[in-house]
């Protein structure tokens, strides 16, 4: 794509631009799928075309080079019912009930933990976007993660950005003009693993593989795990649910009832 269009296409999306409303909506969510994004360890050698500097309204922005670990604090605002089903600055279809997001300089595809600063809440978003254009923010959530993180009624909340990878199934949409826009399939969300909830504890192996075999998989998507661990010079198995999308979900979790004694871990 040349400079003009690009310029040409974020110029396009910021007159639409603009926090959506305060309103609530009904939430129909799609089911997700997991995107490889930890491969890579940074995002010098992809998607070139999107990495030219652009101009909107006299200020020229500078996509930039991340690696993973890359950290940034500012204001997140979100959009939807607005630009549903229209495209994207990397000529995507905008699905506002997938997890995705603009940011004005992260190469797209660029897999991003968001973190609301005011309730600890977290998602991950794939970058699909320019914007937002507006002073102090940093990123324009899709209404799915701005759902999941409680910034639908407020609008704005601040958080905290970082980069986990870069999800190696591009979207391949240069004959998008020639198909309809329920063909494009939009980017899924990736789980986050870095929460779990502990089950168990137990000195022989034997314990911790029977109660891990007894929840293999529980309610479909939380997976039991073995971690070892050296106490007081002899070891210690512990069982870990993997799986869960952010501390909430996993404090709703503990909160059944299901697993006496459980408790939140960052694994």
């Amino acid at each position: 794509m040349s400079y003009n269009k690009i310029g040409m296409l974020a110029l396009a999306g910021l007159l639409f631009w603009g926090c959506s409303s305060k309103n609530e909506i009904p939430y129909i969510p799609s089911k997700p799928t997991k995107p490889s994004y930890g491969t890579p360890k940074s995002s010098a050698n992809i998607h070139r075309a999107t990495m030219r500097p652009y101009t909107v309204n006299g200020v020229t922005y500078y996509p930039t080079v991340v690696e993973v670990g890359w950290k940034q604090r500012g204001i997140a605002s979100w959009y939807g019912p607005d630009f549903h089903g229209k495209r994207t600055s990397n000529g995507e279809i905008y699905n506002m009930y997938e997890y995705t997001a603009a940011h004005k300089t992260l190469p797209m595809n660029t897999m991003v933990k968001v973190t609301n600063l005011r309730n600890g809440r977290s998602t991950v978003v794939r970058i699909n976007d320019r914007g937002p254009f507006v002073a102090n923010r940093i990123i324009d959530l899709s209404y799915a993660a701005a759902k999941e993180l409680g910034v639908v009624g407020a609008g704005t909340a601040p958080v905290e950005l970082e980069v986990l990878g870069f999800d190696a199934q591009v979207q391949k949409v240069a004959s998008a003009k020639a198909t309809t826009t329920n063909s494009v399939s939009a980017p899924k969300r990736v789980v986050l693993s870095n929460f779990a909830v502990q089950i168990g504890s137990f000195r022989r192996f034997q314990g911790a593989q029977i109660t891990k075999d007894r929840n293999s998989l529980v309610d479909g998507r939380y997976k039991a795990i073995i971690k070892e661990f050296m106490v007081d010079g002899a070891p210690l198995y512990r069982v870990w649910l993997t799986g869960f999308r952010s501390e909430a979900e996993a404090r709703d979790f503990i909160a059944q009832g299901r697993y006496p004694g459980a408790f939140v871990i960052r694994n």
